[in-house]
């Protein structure tokens, strides 16, 4: 039987770091559905890039040198690279093209939502992460084990964890 002194223990850890996660989870929540279309052009506005780049460059160097995914070749015409959305001199490295760019603040904050090991900021994903697991956990120490509410909240744990599953398998 838990005492009473853990239970508040735990009830006051996980009010104050749901508090303190909502911000984060307010962000975590807009990046997330903002990155479920990005391969859309959904609240993406086209702004007019004019870049020098190397030159003399040909097919995948070149999409890299952009930083443009499946870029293809649409047409050459002497020195005069076309592709979809610019054009791109090899003699002189004149690169004039178009790009699909999110407002700022969304971009920033996808940047965040898909960090990595390389990012400065990486340690923030991994407290984010034990933060929530914590946070998902301690909600079972907040019930006494023999209260229905905590039977209750099983079920509901065992039916997120057995959803989740299946749209892994789907």
């Amino acid at each position: 039987m838990m005492g009473r002194k853990s239970e508040n223990t735990f009830r006051e850890f996980h009010r104050y770091l749901g508090f303190f996660l909502a911000g984060i989870m307010a962000v975590y929540a807009i990046s997330g559905i903002v990155l479920t279309f990005r391969n859309t052009d959904y609240m993406k506005s086209e702004i007019q890039v004019n870049r020098t780049l190397k030159a003399n460059l040909e097919g995948e160097a070149l999409g890299r040198a952009m930083q443009r995914r499946g870029f293809k070749v649409d047409k050459t015409e002497g020195d005069l690279v076309y592709f979809d959305g610019g054009t791109y001199n090899k003699a002189t490295g004149e690169a004039s093209y178009t790009e699909k760019k999110l407002p700022i603040v969304l971009e920033k904050m996808n940047k965040l939502h898909k960090m990595h090991s390389g990012n400065p900021l990486f340690w923030l994903g991994i407290f984010y992460a034990i933060a929530l697991l914590f946070f998902s956990v301690s909600a079972f120490f907040m019930f006494r084990p023999s209260a229905p509410i905590y039977k209750k909240g099983l079920y509901f744990a065992g039916a997120g964890f057995l959803l989740t599953v299946i749209l892994l398998l789907v």
